[in-house]
């Protein structure tokens, strides 16, 4: 995976581990959101104003889901996530996502998700609005086309 230009801290909290005392697996799908979520906020604006703006045409449903745990995180850690778009289709994108400690280099969790454009009144797949591929090309430095 090359360096992510993009990342968000978060601190795993009590009611996130398991008895373990690792961070319930089915938490970080909870992170990748958070990260998602602020990556479209830097990239884009605010996701949320999008969805209520009539004049937005911009939508996403995930399709795909990888995850890699490789070493555990538990209360108290901060977890860095680093996220970026690495592959820009007609529409849809692909996003990886990497999860360190914040300050380590050591990888905890790796990720890979596809997410498609959605039509959500034709309840089906839409072709990427124009100016969110281009935010993400430009953003990512990626070869366009």
């Amino acid at each position: 995976m090359r360096e992510k230009r993009f990342s968000h801290c978060l601190r795993v909290r009590y009611g996130e581990v398991d008895m373990q005392r690792f961070v319930f697996n089915p938490n970080y799908m909870n992170y990748v959101e958070v990260a998602l979520n602020e990556y479209l906020r830097e990239t884009l604006g605010p996701y949320y104003a999008m969805l209520h703006d009539p004049g937005s045409d911009f939508e996403i449903s995930l399709v795909k889901s990888e995850m890699e745990f490789l070493r555990p995180a538990g209360v108290d850690d901060l977890l860095n996530i680093s996220c970026a778009v690495v592959k820009v289709g007609n529409a849809s994108f692909v996003m990886e996502y990497e999860f360190r400690r914040d300050g380590e280099e050591e990888l905890l969790v790796k990720a890979v998700k596809t997410y498609v454009s959605m039509d959500l009144k034709k309840g089906k797949s839409a072709p990427l609005p124009a100016e969110v591929k281009r935010r993400f090309v430009e953003y990512e430095g990626l070869v366009s086309g």
